[in-house]
């Protein structure tokens, strides 16, 4: 941001770094246009917007025609507890990942770009299903190219990415086109816990309910850290909430297992509850 631009500059830019469409992108670079500082030492700044602004004009008018003759655009359906997206440069082994993790029949090949659209695999990590997207190579001015702006979209809505990378030239590349993505990242270097490290950066916790004098029910449920009970009792049945006396919990959130705990009582991962209800 150049100096003394203005909150309303300011608002502008963070508008288009958090943008998802073309269209969004596209009136926030206006909206820069509009309220950036209007003096010499801001000429390469305002060039700049308008060349950005010539581009997303280019793309708005390629996905006019894209959206015109197929009737579709490129996004997914969002499935499973958490989507995680894969993200890396050519050839860097997205592919060979995404097998791995989810063994989706994915092409793997030696030349570049054998990715060209998102694939997607589920991965079950004991009993929770989180959804795997492997994005197309990360390239220079990749938000410009014909797929960047989808491809943007999908990795903004998504809850943790796996960045692949085979040098410090290839890390500062996908730094430099992802900027002001704020989405927690895992950086993937053939680690062989892998599965448990996305786990542990997404923002979840997996429980277990079980009825009175019966083991744990299965598969786990997939809550947000810093649940509740009553966070899982709404989800369970709206009559758990209604009907709800208390409950008992086994694990980490309690100090003794079997203890009756209340609607408040905060969850931990792999905490199994028995719900009591009341007649």
């Amino acid at each position: 941001m150049p100096v003394n631009a203005g909150i309303a500059y300011a608002k502008a830019e963070s508008e288009f770094n958090q943008a998802t469409t073309i269209q969004e992108k596209l009136q926030a670079l206006r909206k820069m246009l509009a309220t950036a500082p209007k003096h010499k030492g801001v000429e390469s700044l305002l060039k700049e917007i308008k060349t950005k602004i010539a581009r997303y004009k280019g793309l708005a008018e390629k996905e006019k025609k894209q959206k015109k003759g197929s009737g579709k655009s490129l996004s997914i359906k969002k499935e499973g507890a958490a989507t995680i997206c894969i993200v890396g440069t050519v050839n860097s082994g997205k592919s060979t990942l995404l097998k791995k993790l989810t063994n989706a029949n994915v092409e793997i090949a030696s030349y570049p770009f054998t990715t060209k659209k998102p694939e997607i695999g589920i991965l079950d990590y004991k009993g929770i299903k989180l959804q795997i997207v492997e994005i197309p190579a990360i390239i220079e001015n990749f938000e410009y190219s014909e797929i960047g702006p989808s491809m943007l979209a999908i990795i903004r809505q998504s809850d943790l990415l796996i960045v692949i990378f085979k040098d410090k030239f290839e890390l500062k590349l996908i730094d430099k086109e992802l900027y002001g993505i704020n989405i927690p990242r895992v950086y993937y270097y053939n680690q062989d816990n892998i599965k448990d490290l996305i786990w542990d950066n997404l923002n979840l916790i997996k429980v277990y309910t079980k009825q009175p004098g019966k083991k744990q029910d299965h598969p786990p449920i997939a809550l947000k850290k810093a649940s509740i009970v009553k966070d899982l009792a709404g989800y369970v049945h709206k009559d758990f909430l209604r009907k709800f006396d208390f409950a008992r919990i086994w694990g980490k959130s309690v100090k003794f297992d079997g203890i009756k705990v209340g609607l408040e009582h905060k969850l931990e991962d792999e905490d199994v509850i028995e719900f009591h209800l009341k007649d």
